[in-house]
């Protein structure tokens, strides 16, 4: 393995060599409407894009996953798996133009998570072009039905289904390249629906306003004491509500999050916004209810696990300072069936939520070339010693 770190910075002009075919992959794909829950169209691309470059197998598991597969040497191995969530931010009927310059691509998801997919589906001709054979299996996957309300619900089936055990993952995401997450906070996202019915418009002069009845709800909210230790936050994220300027709201919603390292403490300030919803929806007489859109438990390798020191090794041989920050992604949902994995990001980019998200093209090379080098270090057996407790 030490070898190959030294030959990891060469392969990266080899991996720009396929420069035309990796934008092609990304923006082919990226132009592809694909909204949580309608991710079929986006799919059938990457799983027409895998068949292309002749992977040895190209399928969908029982959620409808595309994946594809690359047989490796030693049948005796399980599989290493590399995936990227298919779904977008972004609506189906909204028309998705990428434009490309010299050094960027520009259009909106693409950082969130085109480059990812496009990246995975390009994999096949990458280990083509470099010669590179892999004792396990490799699946490549896209998975559905991630973001929001999909809450991870294509990869939790993925994983829960996989008939052999899995050797080791990597969940690519489009940015930013050095990030290496290896744990992941305790999360629930939620939503709070105030409604104001007309009958009580009738019983009363008072007229109440879901907006400012949503703001007091936020203020009880940012009462609520949250610790350093275990660390713990709650993040107000989304509001929206009214019909014009002049016309008092007779609804409105609010999302918000809650993340700390202790799952215990998330669901004790979850139930301790119930309670705060619950008692102004008496106090105004309102209807005010509280919904949990997705849901996560914390989970994390050590430090110190090999997975995680040949990651950081990997990216300091290519240049790059590693940074670890906790995530909200599929990386919970391998570390929660003791699967080690990582997360890893392909370039940097800005704007990530908007139409004009941009992505950087020349640092993705060394991204891709990352991959590879944590690849071959699962597939030499960082992970096979140190398996989760």
């Amino acid at each position: 393995m030490d070898k190959f770190l030294t030959q990891l910075p060469g392969l990266v002009d080899e991996i720009k060599s396929l420069k035309e075919i990796i934008i092609t992959n990304i923006v082919l794909i990226g132009q592809t409407p694909a909204p949580t829950f309608k991710e079929k169209k986006r799919s059938k691309i990457f799983r027409e894009r895998l068949a292309e470059f002749q992977v040895d197998e190209v399928t969908t598991d029982g959620y409808r996953n595309p994946i594809g597969i690359v047989r490796g040497a030693d049948s005796s191995k399980p599989p290493i798996f590399v995936l990227a969530h298919l779904d977008t931010f972004y609506e189906g009927d909204q028309i998705l133009n990428y434009t490309i310059k010299e050094n960027t691509i520009t259009g909106a998801g693409i950082l969130d998570n085109s480059i990812g997919v496009g990246v995975i589906a390009s994999l096949p001709l990458i280990f083509k072009k470099l010669d590179l054979q892999f004792e396990s299996d490799i699946v490549l996957a896209g998975t559905i039905q991630s973001l929001g309300k999909g809450n991870l619900r294509g990869v939790r089936h993925l994983l829960k289904t996989w008939p052999t055990p899995i050797r080791g993952g990597i969940c690519v995401e489009g940015i930013e390249l050095g990030r290496l997450n290896y744990y992941s906070d305790g999360m629930i996202r939620g939503e709070i629906a105030c409604s104001i019915s007309d009958e009580r418009n009738l019983l009363t002069d008072y007229t109440p306003n879901a907006i400012i009845i949503l703001n007091e709800v936020i203020n009880e909210i940012m009462n609520l004491k949250t610790s350093q230790r275990p660390r713990s936050r709650i993040v107000i994220g989304k509001m929206t509500g009214g019909a014009n300027h002049g016309k008092i709201a007779p609804e409105a919603n609010l999302g918000f999050e809650i993340r700390s390292d202790s799952y215990k403490i998330v669901k004790k300030l979850y139930g301790e916004i119930r309670d705060v919803v619950e008692g102004m929806s008496h106090e105004n007489e309102v209807d005010l209810n509280i919904k949990t859109i997705s849901n996560l438990r914390a989970s994390r390798l050590k430090y110190n696990h090999p997975l995680v020191k040949h990651s950081a090794a990997v990216i300091e041989a290519l240049g790059i300072k590693p940074v670890s920050r906790p995530t909200e992604s599929a990386l919970s949902i391998f570390l929660s069936h003791k699967i080690p994995a990582v997360t890893l990001g392909i370039t940097y980019g800005e704007n990530r939520y908007f139409e004009n998200a941009t992505m950087e093209i020349e640092p993705m090379y060394q991204g891709i070339a990352q991959i590879i080098g944590v690849l071959k270090a699962i597939d030499s057996g960082v992970c096979d010693e140190q398996q989760l407790a």
